[in-house]
């Protein structure tokens, strides 16, 4: 794919890499602007058409913030969104992923990531839980719509008490994953979260990814994670890199499985 890629960029005479200066020379369509100034002009109805305020609502079936129509939310991130590309294709090819199997995200945020899961999934197939009110607000009210993937009929559930009850007595993950989200819930709060979580966990062929690092682990000393895992039936298996399609970066993933039921 990526040599393809490159011979199309060649046919067209067009840079791997264009420098700084010559990109900002570049054509930027027919009516360039900033962010915040797309934002303003929503606001103010300039340069689109629209229907006057009181029939607005008669013609738009989900009106959506302007915040989020200018995409202010893929800024959130520290990073470029292309990012959750990466992060789904290495989490998809390292657990063999197929379209029938159940994903949990803890911590979805804007659906960075989860939008990828989600297109390539069965309908329902995806759970989330995510506490942060804006990211939700992102996630329902413009990704899944703009996307195209109501229809997929994801199961977003906002909370930040590792409360998966709502997701069902029943339900069992063949790939459960938390990228970052980690880092910023107390220890306590996530061994509490992985003892919820082990018994939902398919056992030998499902797995558990986590992002970074797993302070909520080492920090304990070896021993004591290692007896803990085992307390809730889990072990670990590895530490991962994997490397960004688009951008200099790469990220650190730690894989852990329950090997028996």
């Amino acid at each position: 794919d990526v040599a393809w890629l490159k011979a199309q960029l060649a046919s067209n005479s067009l840079a791997l890499l264009a420098s700084a200066d010559a990109w900002h020379e570049l054509r930027k369509g027919i009516n360039p602007r900033t962010r915040e100034r797309q934002l303003f002009d929503l606001n103010r109805h300039h340069g689109i058409s629209h229907y006057p305020e009181e029939e607005a609502t008669n013609h738009t079936a989900l009106p959506c913030p302007g915040e989020l129509l200018v995409e202010e939310h893929h800024s959130n991130y520290g990073e470029p969104w292309a990012g959750g590309r990466d992060v789904f294709e290495f989490l998809a090819n390292t657990s063999a992923l197929a379209p029938r199997d159940q994903v949990l995200e803890i911590g979805c945020g804007t659906l960075r990531v989860g939008l990828h899961f989600i297109r390539f999934l069965n309908a329902g197939r995806f759970h989330c839980l995510e506490q942060d009110e804006l990211s939700l607000m992102a996630a329902l009210r413009y990704e899944l719509p703009s996307q195209g993937l109501l229809y997929k009929r994801p199961m977003i559930v906002r909370g930040g008490d590792m409360d998966f009850s709502k997701f069902g007595d029943t339900v069992m993950y063949d790939l459960i994953y938390s990228s970052a989200a980690f880092l910023h819930i107390p220890r306590d709060l996530v061994w509490a979260g992985l003892e919820r979580l082990a018994g939902k966990l398919r056992p030998q062929t499902g797995r558990i990814f986590v992002s970074h690092n797993i302070k909520f682990c080492t920090r304990l000393g070896g021993d004591e994670c290692t007896r803990r895992l085992t307390e809730l039936g889990l072990e670990y298996v590895g530490k991962h890199t994997h490397d960004s399609l688009l951008f200099n970066h790469y990220e650190i993933w730690f894989e852990f499985r329950r090997p028996k039921v």
